[in-house]
């Protein structure tokens, strides 16, 4: 219980402010909108800069690590996928997006602030190493699949050209290619420069997950709900037991394994809507999910928590 007090519900106050903020008028959308261009344009990627900057590399990214996470995001990924295409029988092309709604957990918005409440921003290393390839991972699995199964040949390649050319023109992937090359070229950082950074750095997650609740508020509850509870099913349990799993297998040490597992619980992002938008598919199925995983999440995470060392 000191969990869920302690850790989980300042983080989803913060979320519910913003979400009152919008639904009651106090706040408007295009507040939320500016906001959200805020952090995701200027402060996250400052954050993702400097983590990555001052990251030890060599015991950051430690492969039993990203194999447990990313194993168990595939296996989520396929269960979505086969799960909405057989037992729910959506067509391929929304089995894709839902599978894809399982696979993409909010590990920036939700892992990084409950993770650092949890067991200091010390502990964060490893969901920073999780972080740095998690939206090419994942927009790189899913548009594949999703090309495959439209099966339109040469456009299909040059409609995945431009969408991968659209993510890493994106901010938050040139903060962490950023981050990567002051980290391997040894570029040395004026203090000035430094602190500056760092005060974009302290409005980042605040600003974002305010934000976070201003974008549920626009969402509506429809849909499928039986497909929206099997999403968030697979998203909140099957991910996380599938990285724990491996973790123990695979031998890797308490601290990362924390982070992973604590990542893996979390609920569907934003980006799950996006991409669901970029293809016009399964838009208000994986709009419910993000809302009602996000939700759950509250209890979900303080069960991992529990369980965790």
């Amino acid at each position: 219980m000191q969990a869920l007090i302690d850790v989980i519900l300042p983080v989803f106050l913060v979320i519910g402010f913003g979400y009152v903020a919008v639904w009651r008028g106090w706040f408007s959308q295009a507040g939320v909108d500016g906001l959200t261009k805020f952090s995701q344009n200027f402060a996250i990627p400052c954050l993702l800069f400097t983590a990555i900057a001052r990251l030890d590399l060599g015991q950051s990214f430690d492969m039993r690590l990203l194999v447990s996470f990313y194993a168990g995001a595939l296996v989520g990924f396929t269960c979505g996928l086969l799960g909405a295409r057989f037992l729910f029988g959506r067509d391929w092309e929304d089995a894709v997006v839902i599978g894809f709604c399982c696979l993409f957990s909010n590990s920036l918005l939700l892992g990084l602030p409950l993770t650092e409440r949890a067991y200091g921003a010390d502990a964060l290393e490893a969901n920073y190493a999780i972080v740095a390839v998690h939206s090419p991972f994942c927009y790189g699995v899913g548009i594949t699949v999703m090309e495959f199964v439209r099966a339109r040949g040469q456009a299909g390649i040059n409609v995945a050209g431009r969408v991968l050319k659209a993510m890493f023109s994106n901010a938050l992937i040139l903060g962490i290619g950023a981050g990567f090359i002051v980290n391997l070229s040894g570029l040395y950082i004026p203090a000035v420069v430094n602190d500056a950074l760092d005060l974009m750095v302290r409005a980042a997650l605040p600003a974002a997950i305010f934000g976070l609740g201003g974008v549920l508020a626009s969402y509506k509850a429809e849909g499928d709900v039986r497909i929206v509870l099997y999403a968030c099913l697979i998203s909140l349990i099957v991910h996380p037991t599938v990285t724990r799993s491996l973790g123990i297998a695979l031998h890797l040490p308490v601290e990362p394994t924390r982070s992973a597992v604590l990542t893996a619980a979390m609920a569907p992002g934003v980006n799950a809507y996006i991409f669901a938008s970029m293809y016009g598919r399964a838009m208000r199925v994986v709009a419910t999910t993000v809302l009602f995983a996000t939700t759950l999440t509250i209890g979900t995470a303080w069960v991992w928590l529990s369980f965790l060392p």
